[in-house]
């Protein structure tokens, strides 16, 4: 299907690996110019090769820790002219309110929590000046089936979803649309590594981790593929009246009572 996003710019962060870079990807496919971001320049330099190489699009990449007060600003200073940004840098730990201390909840929210808000506001002003503009933000199911073993991020995730819909809420007025995506276990190598460390923990064999699957909906995580074609499909004018609202992509996992 042509989604007709061919010559939009799109900036993506956390766009060197994992979800970030199969949204990449697929907008490179569509035509977007894009614009990557995260904090190794090595992983960047790959990830722009492959795809300036694969769909002949301009990549622009910038090695910057989105968690320091001020990069959003200046990123939106060097790129001023985004048609699609997709907020999605950033990882939650794990953990109890007594596991997590003060200094990793923080960490965590300065470059997810206040990464996506900071970025949002830098980068609304120029779509309201020009009066079109899509936000993207790739939150997390775990701000919807509420954990206590995991309680920072789901306190981070509940926030980003009130922030994307009272802002999607408001922003048709400037010609804006703001979405957001819940993705359950998609199979990244974060994942992986998380359930490589639970199988060593319970059974002493990293190699079981796909036994933690079998729990999964459909019995198996989601695939970054399947993440990036909605991120894709909200980009486009397909979904032109579509704001303010969270598209959860978990198998119905956030609805289900138990997964045993």
């Amino acid at each position: 299907m042509d989604l007709k996003l061919g010559g939009r710019r799109a900036l993506i962060t956390g766009g060197s690996q994992g979800i970030g870079l199969a949204i990449a990807r697929l907008l490179a496919s569509e035509g977007c110019h894009l614009d990557l971001v995260a904090r190794s320049a090595d992983d960047l330099a790959r990830a722009s090769d492959e795809l300036r190489q694969r769909d002949g699009v301009e990549v622009r990449v910038h090695a910057i820790d989105l968690a320091e007060r001020g990069r959003a600003a200046e990123l939106a200073a060097l790129c001023p002219d985004i048609d699609i940004l997709v907020n999605n840098a950033g990882a939650t730990p794990r953990g109890t309110l007594l596991e997590v201390d003060e200094e990793r909840w923080r960490a965590a929210f300065d470059l997810k929590v206040f990464g996506y808000i900071n970025l949002s506001r830098a980068f609304y002003r120029q779509m309201k000046a020009r009066h079109s503009g899509v936000i993207i933000n790739i939150i997390g199911n775990g701000g919807e089936r509420l954990d206590a073993g995991y309680i920072a991020g789901a306190t981070g995730n509940a926030a980003l979803m009130a922030f994307t819909r009272a802002l999607g809420g408001a922003s048709a007025e400037d010609g804006i649309r703001v979405v957001g995506l819940n993705p359950g276990p998609v199979a990244t190598e974060r994942l992986v590594g998380l359930m490589k460390s639970e199988a060593t923990k319970r059974h002493g064999d990293p190699t079981r981790w796909r036994e933690f699957e079998a729990g999964f909906p459909f019995g198996r995580a989601a695939t970054v593929d399947e993440i990036a074609a909605t991120v894709a499909l909200l980009a486009s004018d397909l979904s032109s009246y579509t704001t303010g609202t969270i598209i959860t992509i978990d198998g119905g996992m956030a609805n289900r009572g138990s997964l045993i």
